[in-house]
């Protein structure tokens, strides 16, 4: 079966306005005429404004000629343009082979007659994936290259850097490109992490199909993903829009009936036709980026839907679908149209190895996304397993004598640490008046030890792997020495261990008494004697359950988030007094446009300015300072996370076993954010104001929370010798 690779390109038929800034200008330039009479004025400035909109809403402008595109096959890599003429083109028989350098992605045609750039892959609409295994299935080599195009296309390296021929080498007689003289080795791990994809989606493909899933088992019923609702919403943005143009309108009007004899009255007259048509454009700018994406995923199809409109829906059968490659890939960019690159995407192939859809996933959540598809019995392929995070904490600051005394290891001896060797003998000492504390905590699932001095500062850090350690004998060692030594991790296993085991020895509730015992009357009991027992011990004898040769402990509810002992963190003071600043330019640009608007009714510009720019120092000051004073903070504590004002009001807490992760968000395309996770990978909580994100990373390794996302491919193991 012949196989074809086109590049991603748009479909055509939305609704875009033509020539904005053209016309934009003649409105202002109209609405500056002396045209009488006034409402003629105000007619051709709303007809010059909208007139961009009805062109682009004309049937004739939505059916554009489709983009030009890329497209790989039989024939060979051409680009296809309006008409379906070939624009570019490179024959299959003069085609020797295909390179992709991993410098800047750019996808390099070796011909019978040299070399040629044909562009980056991005920008042609392919994905490194789809492109191999195409031109593979075409009978074409494909290498992946360290280093940039330009240097490919350099003559001075034509002998250090020969053509690749048909036999996948680069001299076309089996020698190797990556050999001691050859400038351009190869990406070694990017070329087998590409053959190992296609391996993949080979074993799918000759695989037999998974059965439907049955009734009630996960896969049974059709799960929906979508992306996150963009902040502020859709509604809010076409509202603003709305009412942004409502009120130029009504501006406009009124300058209309009033005269429009001045002037200044023309030119604000057009300052507000200006500021209606940017107001639109930037609300339908910011919807277009806005649109999320959704999947709807059953045993039978696939529906996915990248933005709004019935023509954007892309419904794949289930049947043909041999594989779906998750993992970064491309989208359409919802202003220009161009293929642009993208965090997430999802390509699906059928069983001849073709590409049948490209479904975007921007927005989604990679774990869940991978994880639907396989519970629907989907084969999945993802680009690799992630490699496990590191810690940020090297072993450059081990001392030299660690590495030169084989066979060494950390003692506590004397009153202090010591770097043993392998007899036994101490030959490094750390006396007990450098050490201000010792702190034991879990980073990345392994054990490590925090040195600090006696100011408090952080000298050390390093894994007790490679001090030969264990954290028990560490930890006993140096409470038996006296030594400062904090395990957070270990006292809240102690904590929760106890609490659990004391929980079962509580007494149960009383049962009530029978409705037989109830009607019997109740002997009146002996008065105590005088001085025997006061009224607060007869009172918690009646509060206490009665127990017939039971023993009871009186236990109390473990701490929460809230009330553990923990550590407050508030928003650093450069946010504050951003957030200070913007609330005053706020507050500045609303009294000028004030005293714009009312100074003709007030006495003037200059008068109204020079009451209403102070107030709005004064309300935006006060204003910003009501809001502070109660501002929300983030507390960590071994029993979890809550965001608590300074007041005391909750707005909300996570308890420890409900937090997979705590850190930076940087999946969405807008700014980064603080976001904590669960333990599937799912966003529970957002931050709304940006702590000091040194000080909560070792708040979260302090007691116990894991720092960053949580890792779907490599689980965290719980804290070692716990």
């Amino acid at each position: 079966m012949e196989h074809e690779l086109e590049g991603l390109r748009s479909r055509g038929g939305r609704w875009r306005p033509i020539a904005v800034g053209p016309f934009a200008l003649l409105a202002v330039g109209l609405a500056l005429l002396p045209i009488r009479p006034v409402w003629l004025w105000a007619a051709l400035i709303a007809a010059v404004a909208a007139f961009p909109w009805l062109l682009g809403a004309a049937p004739e402008a939505r059916r554009r000629a489709p983009r030009p595109f890329w497209r790989l096959s039989a024939a060979g890599l051409e680009r296809i343009g309006p008409g379906g003429l070939s624009v570019v083109r490179y024959e299959r028989s003069r085609i020797d082979g295909l390179a992709l350098t991993s410098g800047d992605g750019v996808l390099t045609v070796f011909h019978r007659f040299g070399r040629t750039a044909v562009g980056s892959l991005p920008s042609m609409g392919m994905e490194p994936l789809a492109l191999f295994v195409t031109a593979r299935g075409l009978g074409i080599p494909v290498h992946v290259l360290d280093g940039e195009a330009s240097d490919l296309l350099d003559p001075a390296l034509d002998d250090a850097a020969p053509v690749p021929g048909p036999g996948g080498d680069a001299s076309g007689e089996g020698g190797d490109a990556s050999g001691p003289g050859g400038p351009l080795p190869r990406d070694a791990a990017a070329e087998r992490r590409l053959l190992d994809q296609e391996a993949e989606l080979l074993a799918a493909a000759h695989e037999p199909p998974r059965d439907a899933p049955a009734p009630g088992t996960p896969g049974a019923d059709e799960a929906r993903l979508r992306s996150p609702a963009p902040l502020p919403s859709r509604r809010r943005i076409a509202a603003l829009g709305a009412l942004t143009a409502l009120l130029a309108a009504v501006m406009i009007v009124r300058i209309a009936v009033e005269g429009a004899g001045g002037f200044g009255a023309r030119l604000a007259a057009g300052c507000w036709a200006l500021a209606a048509i940017t107001g639109v454009l930037a609300a339908r700018r910011r919807l277009l980026r806005s649109a999320r994406a959704s999947w709807t995923i059953t045993a039978e199809r696939l529906v996915v839907r990248g933005r709004p409109g019935r023509r954007d829906v892309q419904e794949v059968p289930a049947e043909r679908i041999a594989a779906v490659v998750v993992g970064p890939g491309l989208r359409l960019d919802p202003l220009t149209g161009e293929p642009r690159r993208a965090d997430l995407a999802a390509l699906a192939f059928d069983h001849a190895l073709r590409l049948v859809a490209r479904l975007p996933a921007h927005g989604l959540d990679a774990f869940q996304l991978t994880h639907a598809l396989h519970d629907h019995g989907y084969r999945v392929i993802t680009p690799g397993r992630r490699a496990p995070r590191t810690p940020e904490y090297g072993l450059e600051g081990l001392p030299e004598i660690f590495a030169q005394v084989p066979g060494g290891r950390l003692v506590v001896a004397e009153g202090g640490l010591g770097w043993a060797d392998a007899a036994g003998d101490v030959v490094l000492r750390m006396p007990e008046d450098r050490l201000g504390g010792i702190e034991l905590l879990t980073i990345a699932g392994h054990a490590w030890v925090r040195l600090y001095d006696s100011d408090g500062d952080e000298f050390f850090a390093a894994p007790l792997s490679a001090l030969r350690i264990s954290r028990t004998d560490l930890r006993e060692a140096a409470r038996r020495a006296g030594l400062p030594v904090t395990d957070a991790e270990y006292d809240a296993y102690l904590s929760a261990a106890f609490h659990s085991a004391v929980s079962t020895l509580s007494a149960p509730q009383p049962e009530p008494a029978p409705a037989a015992q109830e009607s019997e009357p109740v002997a009146a009991a002996p008065a105590p004697a005088a001085g025997t027992r006061t009224e607060a011990t007869v009172a918690e004898t009646a509060e206490a359950p009665a127990l017939e040769g039971d023993l009871a402990f009186a236990v109390t509810a473990p701490p929460g988030p809230v009330t553990a002992p923990g550590v407050l963190l508030d928003a650093t003071r450069r946010s504050r007094l951003g957030t200070y600043g913007m609330s005053l330019l706020l507050c500045e640009v609303v009294a000028l446009v004030g005293a714009v608007w009312l100074g003709p009714d007030l006495g003037g510009f200059v008068a109204t300015a020079g009451w209403s720019v102070p107030a709005g120092i004064v309300v935006g000051l006060g204003g910003y300072w009501l809001y502070d004073r109660n501002r929300a903070q983030l507390r960590v504590s071994s029993a979890g996370l809550a965001v608590v004002t300074r007041r005391g009001r909750v707005e909300w807490d996570l308890g420890r076993d409900r937090v997979g992760g705590v850190g930076i968000d940087e999946s969405a395309e807008r700014m980064p954010r603080l976001v904590v996770w669960g333990p599937t990978g799912r966003v529970l909580r957002q931050v709304t104001f940006p702590p000091d994100l040194d000080e909560l990373r070792r708040a979260c390794e302090r007691y116990g929370l894991p720092w960053g996302p949580p890792d779907a491919d490599h689980p965290a193991p719980p804290p070692p010798e716990l």
